[in-house]
């Protein structure tokens, strides 16, 4: 599991950070990539690294600015081009389908794979074998929201050496035993899973907000995340600017993620105001709060790490 940042400013692109857009690589995983936003030139971005854009199958969006969605048709058509034959998926909020149809319809762009666009509310939106997704509405000028993304948890390793001392060598028996809770040998022995088995390896949890004030209802959304993504557009000063305009501080950003106990915190949607020589500042006034926090440029990427 990977973050890629492809586009981190806010509001417009700048030459040192292109608007937003993140992709969670699951490769390992479950062999796809999910992006959450998709600015202007994203799949310029893309091409810059190692994503293949077959290999997204889910895109998350979390509001309808502008600077959030302008570059999803032009990679829906360029998937068509390069070998995209597998379905993709589109989560967003109401008007999500307008934009996205409309956009394919008067450019006469004709998909080559299937395409599902779900328009979604808070909750789960998404439950299967390996991932939980769920939505919660933040607090923007239009409707915003955030994304946890909750891995589930892996059963625990074979305790081999503890079935080898019990006179059980190695065969399909061992993936019998695994598989059920509990399993009856030749020779009458009942053994229970549970006994045999290491502790679960716990889930990674990874949370991605839009743009959004800072509120305290947040904290349980995002709470012992392994990674918050927040955005901080504006510096620690310009607090009554950042609700003027629906938009979080560092500090802010900095305080949720010490309030909800999170691992790590990545700060991202900076404003055009900031020049790369005032990044180091911005990191700080955070640091100040959450020791942990790091700034996001373009193209940067950590992996995260299991809990």
């Amino acid at each position: 599991m990977e973050l890629f940042f492809l586009g981190t400013g806010a509001g417009i692109p700048s030459k040192e950070r292109n608007v937003t857009s993140i992709a969670l690589s699951l490769l390992e995983e479950i062999n796809h990539v999910w992006l959450f936003d998709c600015g202007e030139a994203t799949q310029h971005q893309i091409l810059h690294t190692s994503i293949k854009p077959r290999k997204i199958n889910k895109i998350f969006i979390t509001h309808l600015h502008g600077d959030h969605i302008y570059g999803m048709p032009g990679l829906l058509s360029s998937r068509s081009f390069q070998a995209g034959e597998e379905g993709l998926t589109i989560y967003g909020p109401e008007g999500i389908r307008e934009f996205i149809e409309t956009s394919l319809k008067i450019s006469a762009t004709h998909l080559s794979y299937p395409l599902s666009i779900i328009e979604i509310e808070e909750g789960k939106i998404i439950d299967d074998e390996n991932f939980a997704v769920y939505a919660m509405k933040l607090d923007h000028g239009i409707v915003s929201f955030g994304y946890r993304v909750v891995e589930k948890d892996k059963p625990g390793e074979l305790l081999v050496d503890k079935l080898k001392n019990m006179g059980i060598m190695p065969g399909p028996i061992y993936k019998q035993i695994k598989e059920n809770p509990v399993t009856i040998l030749e020779n009458g022995l009942s053994i229970k899973q549970d006994d045999v088995i290491g502790t679960k390896k716990k889930g990674r949890v990874v949370s991605i907000l839009g743009d959004t004030r800072y509120r305290e209802e947040h904290i349980s959304f995002i709470k012992d995340s392994t990674v918050l993504v927040h955005e901080a557009t504006f510096d620690h000063e310009k607090q009554s600017l950042a609700r003027d305009y629906f938009h979080s501080t560092t500090t802010q950003a900095a305080t949720l993620a010490f309030k909800g106990n999170v691992k790590t915190l990545i700060l991202t949607h900076i404003s055009s105001r900031y020049q790369k020589e005032m990044f180091h500042q911005l990191v700080k006034e955070a640091q100040g709060i959450f020791k942990n926090t790091h700034m996001a440029k373009d193209f940067y990427q950590i992996k995260i790490e299991n809990n």
